[in-house]
């Protein structure tokens, strides 16, 4: 009886760990590559914003640039490694700030890398301006299989919670959740999710839910104010549609992204 159930919880130990393997994403699949975030403070910027260099793959990566600031600054981004950029849909225009400000996106699919990598972008509207800037590497990805982008801000729900809070509880760090769009993948994939809040504060919190994982934010800006920003990312190893929601105090509006980067076919 002792050898039969040790054989079986042998066994079953090998079944485990063969189950396990399955569900692991295969070796050349999507994964998060290198990735930095450029960040200039309003009145302390300079033309052209470069960001910090970084070792990519030689080969097979999509790039990912998105660019939160003036929107008189509107070149395309260049690299270090003369790859063609497009850019995703259109840009969103901040609310609030009678059209001045925005935030865009750019890829680069099948792109060429190295050591040493930078991503720039020209100033020309607003050399001093703020500027926030994340630039990732998605390795083994081909392509962007999909890509949400909404603007969505605090519910009625939320607006009442802050008031009481701020009202009744004088408490000034109310929160609020928006949601992004879907997206819907084909097989393995990396998920990247960009959070671009909106309100005039200089220190907030950015919390994304569904297994999405911050990778770089700026959450707590400097004095002279610059673009809050947070970038999450979740890895999936299935077709399916997913999307992420956003908590964060005090509650505000947010430009989202969601972009699903797969292997090419």
């Amino acid at each position: 009886m002792a050898w039969r159930s040790a054989g079986l919880a042998v066994l079953l130990a090998i079944l485990g760990r063969t189950g396990h393997a399955s569900e692991q994403a295969p070796a050349d699949a999507p994964r998060l590559g290198a990735h930095t975030l450029l960040v200039q403070a309003q009145g302390l910027g300079h033309s052209p914003a470069v960001s910090a260099p970084v070792t990519t793959q030689s080969r097979g990566s999509s790039l990912l640039v998105l660019v939160g600031g003036y929107a008189s600054n509107a070149e395309m981004p260049a690299d270090s490694y003369g790859n063609v950029w497009r850019p995703v849909g259109r840009g969103a225009v901040y609310a609030g700030y009678e059209g001045r400000f925005d935030a865009r996106a750019y890829v680069a699919t099948s792109a060429r890398g190295g050591a040493g990598h930078t991503v720039s972008v020209g100033k020309r509207g607003s050399p001093e301006g703020e500027i926030t800037m994340p630039f990732l590497e998605i390795a083994h990805a081909g392509v962007l299989q999909d890509v949400a982008q909404n603007y969505p801000r605090p519910s009625v729900t939320d607006k009442a919670k802050g008031w009481w809070r701020r009202v009744v509880a004088k408490d000034q760090r109310t929160s609020g959740t928006v949601t992004s769009g879907t997206v819907t993948t084909t097989g393995p994939a990396t998920l990247v999710a960009v959070w671009w809040g909106d309100a005039f504060v200089y220190a907030m919190t950015a919390v994304p839910d569904n297994g999405f994982k911050v990778v770089d934010s700026l959450l707590d800006l400097p004095p002279q104010s610059a673009v809050q920003c947070a970038v999450a990312v979740r890895q999936v190893t299935a077709a399916g549609t997913y999307r992420v929601s956003w908590t964060g105090a005090p509650a505000q509006g947010a430009i989202l992204w969601l972009f699903a980067f797969q292997a090419a076919r």
